[in-house]
């Protein structure tokens, strides 16, 4: 069974994720932004092996540390979906003006696409591709254990930004509804900042992208 430790990394406090597979102790994380040594000592610490690193989506806080890591460990990067590549081209800049840490540009190992599979050990993990926030933004479903990890989609009562470089709030609003609820109210989502929620409870209560049928 997968399970997961949520690691909140840089001055943003993303929610970097380290996900493994407790049968294999193969181990992914999700959105590498930073705090390298931070996020290598939680591999460690549980005695994991790395295999990959995830990405929803290539803004600063989420891909800053990546292609360091990357490069370091001699790990794959799966992901985002191709409509990030600019974001990813312009990260060197990013970094200057956010005051992060050099990011170092990379080259997707893989890049994602709606539907696709991810194999973690003994698990699978499902490929939706949800833009608005970014073009080729994606999340990470692992139906098993009724988890998903959404990057910048979703927040607890909110919904991700919409005024950046091919930000789109309509597509947005439609990634949530079409994409998101169908994995069904019981699922928890682990948003790139902040606190977990359902998608139910949001659903039923978030200003922004509630049912007022009910969900």
């Amino acid at each position: 069974m997968l399970r997961y430790e949520t690691l909140p990394v840089t001055p943003f406090q993303q929610n970097c994720s380290l996900l493994w597979c407790d049968q294999t102790q193969e181990a992914v994380l999700i959105d590498v932004g930073g705090e390298l040594e931070m996020l290598r000592a939680a591999v460690k610490q549980r005695g994991l092996k790395l295999v990959a690193l995830w990405l929803t989506h290539a803004h600063i806080d989420h891909a800053g540390g990546t292609g360091q890591l990357a490069r370091e460990e001699g790990l794959p990067i799966i992901g985002p979906h191709r409509g990030d590549q600019f974001w990813i081209d312009g990260l060197p800049q990013q970094s200057v003006m956010f005051g992060f840490p050099p990011a170092e540009h990379f080259t997707p190992t893989r890049w994602l696409e709606d539907g696709d599979k991810l194999q973690l050990g003994k698990s699978e993990v499902s490929v939706r591709h949800c833009p608005g926030h970014t073009p080729g933004h994606v999340v990470f479903h692992a139906a098993e254990i009724e988890r998903c990890f959404v990057g910048d989609v979703l927040f607890a009562g909110s919904i991700g930004r919409t005024d950046f470089p091919q930000g789109d709030h309509d597509q947005l609003i439609s990634s949530i509804r079409e994409r998101l609820w169908p994995m069904g109210n019981d699922t928890v989502f682990i948003p790139g900042h902040g606190p977990e929620s359902s998608f139910g409870r949001e659903r039923r209560t978030n200003p922004y992208v509630r049912d007022l049928r009910g969900a």
